[in-house]
């Protein structure tokens, strides 16, 4: 791989890596205080678990990033854009669910965020297929903390 092409990979790996510590820095630090203390549903996971799962989700999603970017493409721009959004999307659940404690807000936030990554999936498989295929473990756990978040939303 070229060097101006690692970089770029790395640079989209690292940008949404950060995206992500920047969400958990916004929330405060009480998360698995604040987490013990919810109801939570008998699927949910140890906290310990989430940041590990996210950190390993966020490289997918940066390389799917660098994927797109790096594919000549028509649509190459508007599907970065919705990359983008969901990423926005994505960085506002942790200080809504952790910071503020606004389940209902968080349910609307997760919601959201899944409608926004099928819809990225799908403009992505018609620009670069792995970089769809890459982004399935990230729908499946987006799916799995919707489940959880409406299951803590109804629980508490």
């Amino acid at each position: 791989m070229r060097k101006q092409k690692l970089t770029n990979l790395l640079l989209c790996i690292i940008g949404t890596e950060l995206v992500g510590a920047l969400s958990g820095i916004m929330a405060g630090r009480n998360f698995a205080g604040y987490y013990r203390s919810l109801r939570l549903p008998p699927c949910a996971p140890p906290g310990w678990l989430f940041p590990v799962a996210w950190a390993v989700l966020y490289a997918l999603m940066g390389m799917t990033a660098y994927l797109i970017y790096s594919t000549p493409h028509r649509n190459r721009r508007k599907a970065l854009m919705l990359y983008g959004v969901q990423l926005l999307v994505n960085f506002l659940w942790t200080p809504v669910f952790f910071g503020l404690h606004f389940l209902a807000g968080a349910v609307i936030v997760i919601l959201l965020l899944l409608v926004l990554v099928v819809l990225m999936i799908v403009r992505f498989l018609s620009i670069r297929r792995l970089s769809a295929w890459l982004n399935v473990p990230y729908l499946l756990w987006v799916m799995y903390a919707s489940f959880l978040t409406i299951g803590i939303w109804v629980l508490n």
